[in-house]
């Protein structure tokens, strides 16, 4: 059952004033403006909150990456306004996923015990992006797999730490990942 967009902006309030362990269900419902027996005939419990909010962030890197793959130009543009992008969504949710610290790695990783992988929702496009920018010449990736895998990660997590541990402004800190990131596969 899917938890509706009211309780998971009340999830979000309540993460962002209390944390993710102190947003119980009491607190979203308060947020929510509903009582807790709404949220519970509703099926909303803590994990299917926590899948609502993973659904919301697939939607978003899906939408807002989208248009990249089929904009013109030059693969290794196209990558830099989609990395851009990424800084965006984080940027988006950067008082959600600062909230639920380690809880954040279930909303991105496979689940399961040793190495996992990202989810395809979060890599996928820029994958794609890495495979044109090879047949294009701009880009050389080494496994447009893989490497997308390392660069998903390498943004979302550099780009919130300069915002949240440096405080650096939104402009800065995107301008100085997505450029290191995108020279890093660029072709020479």
């Amino acid at each position: 059952m899917a938890v509706d967009a009211q309780i998971l902006e009340g999830a979000r309030l309540a993460a962002g004033k209390y944390g993710w362990e102190g947003a119980t269900l009491e607190r979203i419902a308060e947020e929510a403006g509903m009582s807790r027996m709404t949220l519970h005939r509703r099926g909303a419990t803590r994990e299917a909150i926590l899948e609502g909010l993973r659904d919301q962030f697939e939607a978003a890197y899906r939408d807002r990456l989208w248009p990249f793959l089929t904009a013109g130009g030059s693969a290794r543009a196209r990558l830099e306004g989609a990395l851009g992008e990424l800084c965006a969504i984080n940027e988006d949710n950067l008082d959600l996923l600062d909230a639920l610290g380690r809880r954040a790695e279930a909303i991105f990783h496979e689940p399961g015990e040793g190495a996992v992988d990202t989810r395809p929702p979060f890599t996928e496009a820029v994958a794609r992006l890495l495979r044109d920018g090879a047949l294009d010449g701009s880009l050389s990736p080494a496994d447009p797999d893989e490497d997308a895998t390392v660069l998903v990660n390498l943004v979302n997590h550099t780009y919130r730490h300069l915002r949240l541990g440096h405080r650096w402004p939104v402009e800065r800190a995107r301008d100085a990942v997505v450029r290191l990131v995108v020279d890093g596969v660029s072709a020479r």
